[in-house]
């Protein structure tokens, strides 16, 4: 387990502030103010892992901190220990301004301690107010019940509220300084693959690397790529993906030797991007420093159509092997890469890829299947969670393996796990599971090969995807939801109707009989692009929290109002939610537009 991108992985800064008036007071708090700040520390370190496995650190300062000299001190600390997360803990009161964390680009919460004994309520609604009105949005931490003052446990809603805002605030210190790395440029005309490097620079903090697909042509030819791999994974290929049917019709249909070097060609381009996007050591050591260096990329899209795949093989292959928890080397993170270059849906799925640690869904957001809709064209009734409906996600060969839904947890029910959750029998059954036809070459007539699967299971999921608005900027939509298993006489027929040779999952968000989430087919035609980013499990209530530390605002979703977790200063701009959302993103503005 070990982060594979250039820099070190941001730490937890754990600020323990207190009364700072000795003689008495100080004394009186200090054993407390401190084991609070260690009782956070040791619930965010037990909770909360980075994707690539590595556990996460907490940083608490030397003392507790009365005024701003010790604000200082700490601050001196968190900057040469790497800290990129700020949570302020403290059952008292304190001086508000003198204590303060006035980072501007550290995401910041205060969680005040609710006991009657000592006001710590008290001062983090000064505290908070402080913030405010110096532009800082801070998160309030607030337990619902009064705590005893000798009571250090952490409520299980304060530890949600915690938990929510450390993970959140991690992706967001994680992304900072790394590279979207676009291979070609615009996809047949998608707006999502016109990389804008303004909204990477001021929102997320990213650099955007460029690099012409013809660079994948040249390292084949020139043969900068490990050999010894590519020979290891030719192997491992031939023995765990199965070639399925070829769709094509007879004259598009190619002989032996050409589908034998079509699958030499997808997995020399799987290791290609790979070290585009993270560098080989082992290049360098052949005397390819440049190439061996990588683009410190954490995502990456390639273009393909058309340019590329009108006469190479197509990137099915290579996007869904990185996407997956496992290739040829075995088990270990996925990497996020972005099918025809949609830089908005990499992006969202890279939000997704940190928040659960898992491996994420590509699809393109194809048809609404209305009960009707399937009735007449199979002669069947959905029934169960597909009774009003179904959304078809599929795309062209790129999803992620882990998508098959052969992973296990303790109940024996279909997940999606950390790569080192997972078993060698899970990997080998996603495997088996999947096909590869060949492309249709009416659409990619330079070949290749796509996976073909059926999301077999019900999981909870949540769809989600950036868009960028003329006049507003990025907004984010999320739908969180199931998908469904259904049955294969429904499906062949459904399946046959789009394009057999890709994979399939089936998704129903949850509805709730109003607005876009009125039934499922709102939630369709809603939907801002051709494409979504699904990922594992009911995430809506963190991407809200991360949205707005990158003061982006939501503009659909289905989550509990009782789980949506902003700043404080969001209270400030009216009391409906997503309306003071909106018009606080637009006042504090993007977090990196230094002004």
């Amino acid at each position: 387990m070990a982060n594979r991108l250039i820099g070190s992985l941001p730490k937890i800064g754990i600020r323990p502030v207190i009364d700072g008036r000795e003689r008495g007071v100080r004394e009186s708090l200090e054993e407390q103010v401190m084991a609070l700040a260690h009782k956070a520390a040791k619930l965010i370190e037990d909770e909360v892992r980075f994707a690539s496995g590595e556990q996460v650190e907490c940083v608490i300062a030397d003392t507790t901190i009365g005024g701003v000299a010790e604000a200082a001190m700490c601050s001196e600390k968190f900057r040469k220990e790497g800290v990129g997360v700020s949570l302020t803990v403290t059952s008292c009161w304190c001086y508000g301004t003198e204590v303060m964390d006035t980072d501007p680009l550290i995401p910041k919460a205060v969680w005040g301690f609710n006991g009657t004994e000592r006001p710590g309520a008290v001062y983090l609604a000064a505290a908070l107010a402080g913030y405010t009105q110096r532009g800082l949005p801070t998160f309030g931490i607030y337990g619902r019940e009064v705590q005893d003052a000798d009571d250090l446990s952490i409520p299980l809603d304060v530890q949600e509220k915690i938990l929510r805002f450390v993970k959140s605030a991690l992706v967001v210190a994680q992304i900072q300084g790394k590279s979207y790395l676009s291979i070609g440029y615009s996809s047949m005309g998608i707006a999502g693959s016109m990389i804008n490097p303004q909204f990477f620079n001021d929102y997320l903090g990213m650099r955007t690397e460029f690099v012409d697909s013809t660079e994948i042509l040249r390292r084949i030819d020139e043969e900068i790529y490990d050999q010894d791999e590519f020979m290891k994974a030719l192997e491992w290929t031939r023995l765990n993906c199965k070639e399925g049917k070829d769709y094509n019709k007879a004259h598009n249909q190619r002989d032996a030797d050409r589908k034998q070097h079509e699958w030499e060609t997808v997995i020399k381009m799987t290791l290609i991007i790979r070290d585009l996007m993270i560098g080989n050591q082992k290049l360098i050591d052949k005397g390819h420093r440049e190439e061996g260096l990588g683009r410190n990329a954490i995502v990456s899209g390639f273009q393909g159509q058309r340019q590329w795949t009108d006469y190479q093989p197509n990137a099915d292959f290579s996007e869904a092997i990185l996407n997956s928890s496992f290739d040829w080397n075995g088990i270990r993170q996925a990497f996020v890469v972005a099918t025809e270059n949609d830089g908005l849906n990499g992006v969202s799925m890279l939000f997704g890829h940190l928040l659960t640690n898992t491996s994420q869904i590509f699809s393109d957001v194809r048809t609404y299947w209305s009960p009707d809709a399937v009735k007449r064209v199979t002669g069947k009734t959905l029934s169960g969670k597909a009774a009003n409906g179904i959304i078809h996600l599929i795309n062209s060969g790129s999803t992620t393996l882990d998508a098959t839904a052969q992973q296990r947890n303790a109940e024996g029910k279909p997940v999606m796990k950390p790569y080192w959750e997972i078993t060698e029998e899970e990997m080998k059954r996603c495997l088996e599971h999947t096909s590869w036809p060949q492309a249709d070459r009416e659409y990619f007539r330079g070949g290749g090969y796509s996976s073909q699967f059926k999301t077999s299971g019900e999981m909870p999921v949540t769809m989600s995807r950036l868009n960028l608005v003329e006049g507003l900027g990025p907004v984010l939509q999320i739908a969180e939801g199931w998908t469904v298993d259904v049955p294969e006489d429904i499906h062949a027929v459904l399946d046959q109707r789009t394009n057999p040779t890709w994979p399939t999952t089936w998704f129903v968000p949850r509805t709730s009989g109003s607005g876009a989430f009125k039934d499922v087919y709102e939630v369709m035609a809603k939907w801002g692009a051709n494409h979504g980013a699904i990922s594992y499990g009911h995430i809506g209530a963190d991407l809200i929290t991360l949205a707005s530390m990158l003061r982006i605002p939501v503009s659909m979703h289905n989550v509990d109002t009782d789980k949506v977790f902003r700043p404080s200063a969001w209270a400030s701009f009216g009391e409906d939610k997503e309306g003071s959302d909106y018009r606080a993103c637009a006042t504090y503005g993007p977090l990196y537009r230094f002004k």
